[in-house]
């Protein structure tokens, strides 16, 4: 069982990353907020997803805020060659399960370097911004992150939760080598921004990617095609997207670490062209 197994992708024409990857949300607390119910298994989940080939890690600021940073920093740093610290910022925090993006340029720069001094960095290999802010120019906040990255601060520069015309705005000021939008099969609203990065070459990082929740039900292609495969409906939902384009990380996120290993094992599972389009097939609320 390796992540491994999921292929790499290229980010950016120069930094390969293992497709299938992991999510740092749920290393908080309720809410993505405050510490972990158990701080130790969050590192050994860290630990356990490097030893496991995983080479994308995906965090942000707001988690916690800094709680998911510190926890990597903690399990990781020094970091080992090749593993990839993806991080996001733009968010503010008022408490549980409260987001408010600020897109400010000076709010900006100052979580990339909190982002830096947290995660124990001289420079982020990705930043993505977290969500654009409506109320500043997309060119201020895209702006903003190139000139860290002509700084030496960021490597590349990623999107979250965009459309496709605001890509192509932000490309205008800087190159975007990544999306991370909603996706998965019982939500497939970003198919247009899926279908446009598989075109052109962009990562598309999918978040929630295991809303398999009815899908799974015990009649569903899902369920059938898992049991032939010896599988859980959840890897064969992770599989499903590892198929749907060479260009999709999926980021499954879990404070366990058996949760962990059975996302992993999802790199192994090789589907045909008829069983993706089973899978497919099941209705998904789009």
């Amino acid at each position: 069982m390796s992540a491994k197994n999921s292929g790499t992708f290229t980010l950016g024409g120069d930094l390969p990353v293992t497709r299938l990857g992991y999510g740092a949300m749920q290393l908080t607390g309720p809410g993505v907020w405050g510490d972990p119910k158990d701080p130790d298994e969050a590192v050994r989940v860290l630990r356990r997803a490097v030893e496991l080939g995983v080479t994308l890690i995906d965090t942000a600021d707001s988690y916690g805020p800094f709680v998911a940073d510190l926890l990597i920093k903690k399990a990781l740093h020094p970091y080992a060659d090749g593993l990839v610290i993806a991080t996001k910022a733009g968010f503010t925090r008022q408490g549980p399960n409260q987001w408010i993006p600020v897109g400010r340029p000076e709010y900006l720069r100052q979580q990339v370097e909190l982002n830096l001094r947290h995660l124990g960095l001289d420079r982020i290999d990705l930043l993505q911004l977290h969500r654009i802010d409506p109320k500043v120019p997309v060119a201020e906040q895209v702006g903003e992150l190139k000139k860290l990255q002509d700084e030496g601060k960021i490597r590349h520069i990623g999107l979250s939760e965009v459309t496709v015309a605001e890509l192509k705005e932000a490309q205008r000021t800087a190159e975007i080598v990544s999306v991370q939008n909603l996706f998965n099969l019982a939500n497939r609203d970003a198919e247009p921004l899926l279908d446009h990065a598989t075109e052109h070459g962009i990562a598309f990082i999918p978040w929630f990617p295991l809303a398999t929740g009815a899908l799974a039900g015990p009649d569903s292609p899902l369920s059938r095609l898992a049991k032939e495969h010896d599988a859980s409906p959840s890897q064969l939902a992770l599989a499903w997207l590892l198929k749907r384009s060479p260009v999709v990380l999926p980021i499954p996120g879990t404070s366990s670490v058996a949760h962990l290993e059975d996302n992993v094992a999802a790199a192994d599972i090789e589907l045909t062209d008829a069983e993706f389009d089973a899978i497919g097939a099941t209705p998904a609320g789009r």
